[in-house]
């Protein structure tokens, strides 16, 4: 972990695969800008038409799925909880989505940013609440329910 001040930390995709149990094609968080330990995360994942997801979605005029917005907003996330000691190896996986809204389109050469704010951690449920952006313009946003493994 890369500590840029006291409570503000940074993580590489070599520190993510540490923490995160997913790969290619499913890790989609590239970097952690800022995350503040039990409150929010700041990541990006940039986007080439390398992805395999833009080969058949759709061909021609390639969007990134909306699923996977969600995915990566959620791995933006783990970082807010796996760095707290309680949850520190655990495993979180969805237990619900609400008020998710696609605002924008992804496409190939796109930056996606996420911010990812803790809402409530209460034993193995924790909500959270993430937004995604391509630039200034909001592309998802999403209210966040996750479960401990």
């Amino acid at each position: 972990m890369e500590n840029s001040s006291a409570e503000t930390l940074q993580f590489d995709i070599m520190q993510i695969m540490e923490m995160l149990p997913h790969r290619y094609p499913f890790l989609l968080v590239d970097r952690i800008t800022e995350c503040v330990p039990g409150k929010y995360c700041k990541g990006y994942k940039n986007l080439t038409m390398n992805e395999a997801f833009f080969q058949g979605h759709f061909p021609g005029n390639p969007i990134m799925p909306g699923v996977l917005q969600a995915e990566a907003l959620a791995q933006v996330g783990a970082g807010v909880l796996l760095t707290l000691p309680e949850y520190k190896g655990k495993l979180f996986v969805y237990a619900g989505i609400d008020n998710c809204r696609f605002k924008s389109m992804v496409r190939p050469g796109d930056r996606l940013d996420m911010t990812v704010e803790l809402v409530k951690a209460k034993g193995p449920v924790v909500k959270a609440h993430g937004k995604a952006y391509v630039g200034e313009k909001l592309a998802m946003e999403a209210d966040m329910i996750f479960s401990v493994v």
